[in-house]
Protein backbone atom coordinates (compact mmCIF):
# COMPACT_ATOMS: atom_id res chain seq x y z
CA UNK A 1 0.00 0.00 0.00
CA UNK A 2 1.46 3.32 -1.13
CA UNK A 3 1.17 6.40 1.14
CA UNK A 4 -0.76 9.06 -0.70
CA UNK A 5 -2.77 12.18 -0.25
CA UNK A 6 -2.53 15.72 1.02
CA UNK A 7 -0.89 14.72 4.33
CA UNK A 8 2.16 13.24 2.60
CA UNK A 9 2.47 16.19 0.22
CA UNK A 10 2.19 18.65 3.09
CA UNK A 11 4.94 16.83 5.01
CA UNK A 12 7.22 16.74 1.97
CA UNK A 13 6.64 20.46 1.43
CA UNK A 14 7.45 21.19 5.08
CA UNK A 15 10.67 19.15 4.87
CA UNK A 16 11.76 20.99 1.71
CA UNK A 17 10.91 24.35 3.28
CA UNK A 18 12.92 23.42 6.41
CA UNK A 19 15.99 22.68 4.26
CA UNK A 20 15.72 26.04 2.51
CA UNK A 21 15.18 27.83 5.83
CA UNK A 22 18.50 26.37 7.05
CA UNK A 23 20.24 27.50 3.86
CA UNK A 24 18.92 31.05 4.22
CA UNK A 25 19.40 31.37 8.01
CA UNK A 26 22.95 32.85 7.84
CA UNK A 27 21.78 35.49 5.36
CA UNK A 28 18.76 36.28 7.55
CA UNK A 29 21.09 36.80 10.54
CA UNK A 30 23.15 39.26 8.51
CA UNK A 31 19.96 41.07 7.47
CA UNK A 32 18.82 41.24 11.12
CA UNK A 33 22.16 42.78 12.11
CA UNK A 34 21.82 45.26 9.26
CA UNK A 35 18.25 46.12 10.39
CA UNK A 36 19.52 47.02 13.86
CA UNK A 37 21.79 49.58 12.21
CA UNK A 38 18.86 50.95 10.17
CA UNK A 39 19.99 49.75 6.74
CA UNK A 40 18.36 47.78 3.94
CA UNK A 41 21.18 47.46 1.42
CA UNK A 42 21.97 43.80 2.14
CA UNK A 43 18.27 42.93 2.37
CA UNK A 44 17.66 44.51 -1.05
CA UNK A 45 20.66 42.77 -2.62
CA UNK A 46 19.62 39.35 -1.30
CA UNK A 47 15.96 39.88 -2.29
CA UNK A 48 17.04 40.71 -5.84
CA UNK A 49 19.42 37.73 -5.92
CA UNK A 50 16.73 35.32 -4.70
CA UNK A 51 14.35 36.70 -7.34
CA UNK A 52 16.67 35.40 -10.08
CA UNK A 53 16.69 31.73 -9.02
CA UNK A 54 14.38 29.84 -11.41
CA UNK A 55 11.89 27.03 -10.87
CA UNK A 56 10.77 25.27 -7.70
CA UNK A 57 14.13 25.81 -5.95
CA UNK A 58 13.68 29.55 -6.53
CA UNK A 59 10.16 29.56 -5.08
CA UNK A 60 11.38 27.69 -1.98
CA UNK A 61 14.43 29.96 -1.62
CA UNK A 62 12.37 33.16 -1.87
CA UNK A 63 9.76 31.80 0.53
CA UNK A 64 12.48 30.89 3.08
CA UNK A 65 14.23 34.26 2.72
CA UNK A 66 11.06 36.29 3.24
CA UNK A 67 9.82 34.08 6.10
CA UNK A 68 13.06 34.84 7.93
CA UNK A 69 13.42 38.53 7.09
CA UNK A 70 10.01 40.21 6.71
CA UNK A 71 8.14 41.86 9.56
CA UNK A 72 5.52 39.08 9.31
CA UNK A 73 5.15 36.25 6.83
CA UNK A 74 2.95 33.16 6.49
CA UNK A 75 4.34 29.69 5.89
CA UNK A 76 2.50 28.92 2.67
CA UNK A 77 2.63 31.37 -0.21
CA UNK A 78 3.98 31.47 -3.79
CA UNK A 79 6.37 34.08 -5.14
CA UNK A 80 7.32 33.78 -8.80
CA UNK A 81 10.58 34.26 -10.68
CA UNK A 82 11.80 37.86 -10.78
CA UNK A 83 9.36 39.00 -8.07
CA UNK A 84 10.74 40.74 -5.00
CA UNK A 85 9.83 42.89 -2.03
CA UNK A 86 11.72 46.14 -1.62
CA UNK A 87 11.28 46.63 2.15
CA UNK A 88 11.37 44.27 5.10
CA UNK A 89 8.35 46.13 6.59
CA UNK A 90 6.09 44.11 4.26
CA UNK A 91 3.69 41.44 5.55
CA UNK A 92 2.51 38.35 3.66
CA UNK A 93 -0.41 36.28 4.97
CA UNK A 94 -1.14 32.62 4.20
CA UNK A 95 -2.13 31.50 0.71
CA UNK A 96 -0.88 34.58 -1.15
CA UNK A 97 0.15 34.27 -4.81
CA UNK A 98 2.71 36.76 -6.16
CA UNK A 99 3.24 36.47 -9.91
CA UNK A 100 6.55 36.68 -11.77
CA UNK A 101 8.30 40.06 -11.95
CA UNK A 102 6.01 41.75 -9.42
CA UNK A 103 7.70 44.49 -7.37
CA UNK A 104 6.17 45.15 -3.98
CA UNK A 105 7.00 47.88 -1.50
CA UNK A 106 5.99 48.14 2.15
CA UNK A 107 2.56 46.53 2.03
CA UNK A 108 0.36 44.00 3.80
CA UNK A 109 -0.94 41.23 1.52
CA UNK A 110 -4.08 39.71 3.03
CA UNK A 111 -4.83 35.99 3.12
CA UNK A 112 -5.42 34.43 -0.30
CA UNK A 113 -4.72 37.62 -2.26
CA UNK A 114 -3.41 37.20 -5.81
CA UNK A 115 -0.85 39.62 -7.23
CA UNK A 116 -0.50 39.44 -11.02
CA UNK A 117 2.61 39.33 -13.17
CA UNK A 118 4.54 42.64 -13.33
CA UNK A 119 2.23 44.23 -10.76
CA UNK A 120 3.70 47.10 -8.75
CA UNK A 121 2.68 48.08 -5.23
CA UNK A 122 4.51 51.24 -4.25
CA UNK A 123 5.73 52.13 -0.79
CA UNK A 124 3.91 55.02 0.77
CA UNK A 125 2.96 54.27 4.30
CA UNK A 126 1.90 50.65 4.35
CA UNK A 127 -0.68 49.75 1.75
CA UNK A 128 -3.13 46.99 2.60
CA UNK A 129 -4.34 44.49 0.00
CA UNK A 130 -7.44 42.83 1.45
CA UNK A 131 -8.11 39.12 1.80
CA UNK A 132 -8.76 37.35 -1.51
CA UNK A 133 -8.24 40.52 -3.54
CA UNK A 134 -6.93 40.11 -7.09
CA UNK A 135 -4.53 42.56 -8.74
CA UNK A 136 -4.34 42.10 -12.51
CA UNK A 137 -1.22 41.93 -14.64
CA UNK A 138 0.80 45.15 -14.83
CA UNK A 139 -1.49 46.99 -12.45
CA UNK A 140 0.02 49.80 -10.36
CA UNK A 141 -1.31 50.16 -6.82
CA UNK A 142 -0.89 53.43 -4.91
CA UNK A 143 -3.78 52.97 -2.42
CA UNK A 144 -5.46 50.29 -0.30
CA UNK A 145 -7.51 47.57 -2.00
CA UNK A 146 -10.47 46.03 -0.13
CA UNK A 147 -11.18 42.36 0.52
CA UNK A 148 -12.37 40.33 -2.50
CA UNK A 149 -11.89 43.34 -4.81
CA UNK A 150 -10.52 42.92 -8.32
CA UNK A 151 -8.16 45.37 -10.02
CA UNK A 152 -8.10 44.89 -13.81
CA UNK A 153 -4.91 44.36 -15.77
CA UNK A 154 -3.04 47.60 -16.39
CA UNK A 155 -5.17 49.62 -13.96
CA UNK A 156 -3.63 52.40 -11.87
CA UNK A 157 -5.18 52.50 -8.40
CA UNK A 158 -4.75 56.01 -6.98
CA UNK A 159 -7.70 55.98 -4.55
CA UNK A 160 -8.81 53.32 -2.06
CA UNK A 161 -10.83 50.46 -3.58
CA UNK A 162 -13.78 49.26 -1.47
CA UNK A 163 -14.35 45.54 -0.80
CA UNK A 164 -16.05 43.32 -3.41
CA UNK A 165 -15.85 45.62 -6.43
CA UNK A 166 -14.09 45.54 -9.78
CA UNK A 167 -12.07 48.57 -10.90
CA UNK A 168 -10.30 49.23 -14.20
CA UNK A 169 -8.56 52.00 -16.12
CA UNK A 170 -6.12 54.82 -15.48
CA UNK A 171 -7.05 56.11 -12.99
CA UNK A 172 -8.96 53.04 -11.79
CA UNK A 173 -12.73 53.54 -11.77
CA UNK A 174 -15.63 51.44 -10.53
CA UNK A 175 -16.83 48.86 -13.07
CA UNK A 176 -19.21 46.65 -11.09
CA UNK A 177 -19.81 44.84 -7.82
CA UNK A 178 -18.50 41.31 -7.47
CA UNK A 179 -21.07 38.50 -7.58
CA UNK A 180 -22.25 36.79 -4.35
CA UNK A 181 -19.52 36.20 -1.76
CA UNK A 182 -17.22 33.26 -2.31
CA UNK A 183 -16.86 30.60 0.39
CA UNK A 184 -13.15 31.20 0.99
CA UNK A 185 -12.87 28.53 3.69
CA UNK A 186 -14.07 25.86 1.24
CA UNK A 187 -11.65 27.22 -1.37
CA UNK A 188 -8.78 27.02 1.15
CA UNK A 189 -9.70 23.44 2.14
CA UNK A 190 -9.92 22.37 -1.49
CA UNK A 191 -6.59 24.01 -2.34
CA UNK A 192 -4.60 22.79 0.70
CA UNK A 193 -2.22 20.01 -0.14
CA UNK A 194 -2.82 20.17 -3.89
CA UNK A 195 0.07 22.41 -4.85
CA UNK A 196 3.60 21.71 -3.62
CA UNK A 197 4.69 25.34 -4.19
CA UNK A 198 1.56 27.06 -2.82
Amino acid sequence: MRPDGPGVRRNVKRAIDACFLMVMAPFAILCALEAKRGGETLFTMLAQGCALVPGLPGVCLRRAFYRLTLEACGESFFIGFGAWLTHRAARIDEGVYIGPFAVLGACHLGRGSRIGTRCSIVSGGRLHIGEYATLGESSVVLANVGASATVAAGAVVSAAVPPSVVVAGNPARFVRCVAPPVDHQAWDRERSGHVLTG
